[in-house]
């Protein structure tokens, strides 16, 4: 594994061009092995943004992909649907594995969907995902670079961006 390519927020429906096509042909010149997307794929979970980031993504023309939800990619207003299938219009373009992994000699990238319905923004993970992503790494060889993958961040450089950190970042970050 040489190269990954890791991007997110793309917000389909929202999207400009000069910066899609400068991503084209970066990967044209690159040649990632790996894209990662993760998450905020959508501005608001529709069904034609679902087929154009999905069209985007595969022209991309990378080996292997994960994709992963956001907050953007339930929905918002239709409430019914984000009850009872929050995934739904997701699931239908890119698969039904909202948590893919990606297992080479080289690499071990492991996605956490950290995307809850009832919350409109914050994401979160919980005590049976860090168990899971920590049993995973422990287990992989010692060769391998490992990465953890999901849309909200663990991290914040300025303290007004602590109010968008992962609930449950501390625990899983602690062991993982």
């Amino acid at each position: 594994m040489r190269v990954v390519l890791h991007i997110s927020d793309l917000h389909f429906g929202t999207e400009r061009l000069p910066v899609m096509h400068a991503l084209q042909a970066w990967v044209r010149t690159e040649k990632p092995d790996l894209l990662i997307v993760s998450g905020d794929i959508t501005q608001r979970a529709r069904s034609a943004q679902f087929r154009a980031a999905a069209e985007y993504i595969g022209s991309l023309s990378v080996p292997a992909r994960l994709v992963i939800p956001g907050n953007h990619d339930i929905p918002l207003f239709n409430v019914f649907a984000r009850l009872l299938q929050p995934f739904g219009k997701f699931q239908g373009v890119f698969g039904t594995d909202l948590e893919p992994e990606f297992e080479s000699n080289e690499l071990l990238v492991l996605c956490v969907n950290s995307t809850r319905p009832e919350r409109h923004k914050h994401g979160a993970v919980t005590v049976d995902q860090i168990e899971r992503v920590a049993e995973r790494l422990r287990a992989a060889a010692p060769r391998q670079l490992r990465m953890v993958v999901m849309h909200h961040p663990v991290l914040a450089i300025t303290a007004g961006d602590q109010i968008n950190l992962l609930r449950g970042h501390a625990a899983a970050t602690r062991i993982w």
